[in-house]
């Protein structure tokens, strides 16, 4: 964990990244709030996030701000602990049997909260659920499974139609959720949404669309019960109303918010703010079919030219870490021996110049609204050696329409784009971004898409890190991408909550802990 408290000094490096912050007036905010309001009584736990979940059934969603609320009251077979690690869940081992085929060995003496016994059965009814067309889930995890074979009435073999070895870690999350066979089938799909029941630390006990979801400890769980009775997620869409409801106390937590806000709260009383080490990582898609950039001389010299210890400080005040690639450091296949580009200016522009810019050039840079800030400064940095990018703003709708379309120029020659591979493998941001043909693909390459084919069909660790190495060092040389940060998962809280967020940041909320 990381303190948050930075001087102001640090809130503008760049003069380029002053484009306007709507969270400035904060603290007047905070200070009409009302601080001397009582706290809620009871052993209650308050949390806010901007988004309303779209639905409570666990297999007909797959965003996380949904994931946040359901991971409460849904377990999973896998899970990823505070330090990352992939731990047992529901299942207690697993195993790779051969290139088709998992075995987990399931959890005994699980119930789910309604009574009903979790089994091999549960697994089963719950995967084939989500893979039925008929349930029309947009989890895409489990691709390759055909299948749930019961071996006993705790194992199972999961069966797939080409080598997974990502599996376990699909599991900890959108496609390890288990859901009650028996209950589920007596009351339906609508029933179910309206009222889920899972195997979790919280079972449901409200939700009231646009305000909150409440759920209740559940005191049966097969971990441990809560230290606290109720957690309640409230929807708070405007960061400034969110900060300024904790001051007030109406919530305990604040997530989701951007660095700059923690500058706003600095010197309050009993407020927390902190920082920790997060996966989602941004870059720039570089169109390597545009004339700008066919050139890797070019791609090379924008890397050189981009500061991105800079662009660290001057846009999430200092709460972010460089990688080199497109690989997070925590990701499996991650290699530390290769280094991130060197900020030099004269290089970059020697490099334009044996590339037929001596003057530099003109491009543009196309970036969502919500990141204007980083546009801008990225923007002011290409400057420095004659790269003239103007920023092109959308807003987040259309921005998101057009990066998932298939129009791979709709963004134009330079998109800035982030990613979090919760699966915390570097299959996850390598797959989309980088094979030939793929979404966001943007670069051909036989040797990188040989590659990604090596590490995709491998269930051998081993091979699969060889891999990686060679792809991670492909990409180095050919510079298809810009490379630049993963942000920090920032969190904001009263001083009697305290919580610990893993690298992927939902809100797994079991281990928080209320002091009062």
């Amino acid at each position: 964990m990381r303190d948050l408290q930075a001087p102001l000094s640090r809130r503008r490096l760049l003069t380029t990244a002053a484009a306007g912050i709507p969270l400035l007036g904060v603290p007047a905010l905070l200070a009409g709030c009302g601080a001397d309001t009582p706290a809620v009584s009871g052993r209650r736990i308050r949390v806010s996030q901007s988004v309303d979940p779209t639905t409570l059934d666990p297999q007909k969603q797959g965003g996380m701000t949904t994931m946040n609320v359901l991971i409460n009251l849904f377990d999973t077979l896998t899970a990823r602990d505070v330090h990352n690690e992939l731990v047992p869940r529901l299942a207690t081992s697993w195993k790779a049997v051969d290139d088709h085929h998992w075995r987990f060995v399931l959890r005994r003496g699980v119930t789910f909260h309604n009574g009903e016994r979790f089994d091999a059965q549960t697994v089963k009814f719950s995967i084939e659920r989500l893979l039925d067309p008929k349930t029309q889930s947009p989890i895409v995890e489990l691709r390759y499974v055909t299948g749930v074979r019961v071996v006993d009435p705790y194992t199972v073999d999961f069966v797939l139609d080409q080598p997974d070895p990502v599996l376990p870690a699909k599991l900890s999350l959108f496609g390890g959720v288990m859901v009650p066979p028996k209950y589920l089938t007596d009351v339906g799909d609508e029933k179910f949404a309206a009222a889920p029941v899972g195997t979790g630390p919280f079972r449901f006990e409200s939700w009231k669309r646009g305000v909150s979801i409440r759920m209740r400890a559940y005191e049966q769980h097969w971990e441990s019960r809560p230290g606290y009775d109720e957690l309640e997620i409230q929807t708070i869409q405007n960061p400034a109303s969110a900060l300024a409801a904790l001051q007030s106390d109406e919530v305990d937590l604040v997530t989701g918010l951007v660095p700059d806000a923690a500058l706003q709260l600095e010197g309050y009383k009993g407020v927390r703010v902190s920082s920790f080490p997060g996966l989602r990582m941004s870059y720039l898609s570089l169109d390597t079919t545009d004339p700008a950039f066919t050139d890797v001389r070019v791609r090379r010299a924008l890397n050189h030219a981009t500061d991105v210890p800079l662009l660290v400080k001057a846009t999430l005040n200092g709460h972010g870490r460089e990688v080199p690639t497109m690989i997070p450091r925590e990701s499996f296949g991650f290699d530390p021996a290769v280094a991130s580009y060197s900020r030099d200016l004269d290089q970059a522009r020697r490099l334009l110049a044996q590339a037929g810019h001596p003057n530099g050039l003109s491009t543009t840079l196309t970036a969502s609204a919500t990141d204007a800030t980083t546009a801008q400064a990225i923007s002011g940095l290409l400057t420095k050696v004659g790269i003239q990018a103007k920023v092109s703003l959308l807003d987040p709708s259309t921005y998101s329409q057009r990066l998932t379309s298939d129009n791979r120029k709709a963004l134009g020659p330079m998109y800035l784009a982030s990613t979090t591979g919760w699966t915390l493998d570097g299959s996850s941001p390598v797959q989309s971004n980088v094979r030939t043909g793929r979404r966001q693909s943007r670069w051909t390459s036989p040797l990188a898409d040989q590659l990604i084919d090596r590490e995709e069909n491998s269930i051998r660790p081993a091979d699969r890190q060889k891999a990686f190495s060679s792809l991670q060092r492909l990409l180095s040389q050919e510079a298809p991408f810009v490379f630049l940060y993963q942000a920090d998962t920032i969190v904001i809280s009263n001083d009697r909550v305290r919580w610990t967020p893993n690298v992927i940041g939902h809100l797994a909320l079991q281990s928080a802990v209320r002091d009062d």
